[in-house]
């Protein structure tokens, strides 16, 4: 009897003891299976590589969405003549379209503000997730509450307003409108802060790692920020929809009459403007984003063509505002001049 049981006894310490084996077994697994894969995703954000997982992107034709095709490497290019200590700006990044090489770096991952460039990603989610770009939205008093009193830019539209979705979206990247902004995120998600969920999904998706968004205007908020770096994810990817470049790429544009204009309204770019004629030796400026406030200073979002390539720069930091000079705007002819001399 004594016998049966240190067998059963032996038996039992012998399974549990294979127990033990097979779970530690299965954590080194598990852990060198994750070391490796977050040694993979860091190798891909290394700086000197620069891998932007989210920059080349195809078109699926089959449901107008975008799906990622594997990252290309970014090396730094020395083929920009002006060193970077000469910008007014803080933080900038220029990066080469084709092959998104970059080709100068400034500070590229430091935290910013954003501002109104906070817009693009605006107006690239609400693209995405409009069904018809036709569609009437109806501006509401809560629409425009705590715009004015922020001393948000607006575009001009009035509450109770029945509005085409793509001028809107006109209003969103051209004019720099908050209530264009707000607008389409309520009749895309319910409310500004359901849009913003969006946003931030968005911002994950496409690498945009140092990045947080809080509100859809760019209103200044200590937890809504970015980077540089980041914010020339969200453009490259965001130029290679059709409807985004086209409006990106507009000087003006009229809106369709509507209840409260029956003449409609003419935006202008805001960067356009600030161009005021002024190009580049050998190319043209394209497109462009502009925006401030006190804490974020005089940024801009630009694409250039300059000979036969396209280049996208993204600036942020700089002195000034409305009334001084534009740092934004002379900085990036400044660069753009600069390439290939």
């Amino acid at each position: 009897m004594v016998r049966k049981i240190e067998k059963k006894t032996l038996a039992i310490r012998v399974f549990l003891a294979f127990l033990l084996m097979v779970g530690i077994v299965d954590l080194v697994y598990k852990f060198t299976t994750i070391s490796e894969y977050q040694n993979i995703f860091e190798k891909q954000y290394d700086d000197k590589n620069s891998a932007y997982s989210s920059l080349n992107m195809t078109k699926d034709s089959s449901d107008n969405g975008t799906t990622l095709v594997p990252p290309s490497k970014i090396e730094l290019n020395s083929s920009v003549s002006i060193s970077p200590d000469k910008l007014k700006s803080p933080y900038a990044i220029l990066i080469r379209l084709k092959d998104h090489t970059i080709l100068m770096d400034k500070s590229s991952q430091e935290k910013i503000y954003p501002a109104s460039l906070t817009k693009m990603m605006t107006a690239i989610v609400a693209i995405e997730n409009l069904p018809n770009l036709k569609e009437e939205i109806k501006l509401t008093n809560s629409t425009f509450q705590g715009l004015y009193g922020a001393d948000a830019s607006m575009a001009g539209f009035k509450s109770g307003e029945q509005v085409m979705a793509i001028d809107l979206l006109y209003g969103v990247l051209l004019p720099s409108g908050a209530e264009c902004c707000i607008g389409l995120a309520n009749q895309i998600a319910g409310s500004e802060q359901n849009f913003v969920e969006m946003m931030n999904k968005k911002a994950a998706d496409l690498g945009m790692k140092n990045t947080h968004f809080e509100n859809t205007t760019g209103l200044h908020n200590e937890n809504h920020y970015t980077t540089v770096k980041d914010l020339s994810i969200l453009l490259s990817y965001a130029l290679k929809n059709d409807t985004f470049k086209e409006i990106f790429t507009s000087s003006r544009h009229s809106t369709q009459p509507t209840n409260k204009h029956p003449g409609g309204i003419t935006f202008y770019s805001t960067m356009f403007e600030e161009l005021n004629n002024q190009n580049i030796i050998g190319g043209e400026v394209l497109g462009g984003k502009t925006g401030y406030t006190d804490e974020a200073g005089l940024c801009l979002a630009s694409l250039a063509k300059v000979g036969k390539q396209e280049y996208i720069m993204i600036s942020a930091g700089a002195k000034g505002d409305h009334h001084t000079k534009q740092y934004n705007i002379t900085d990036a002819l400044t660069v753009y001049n600069s390439i290939g001399k």
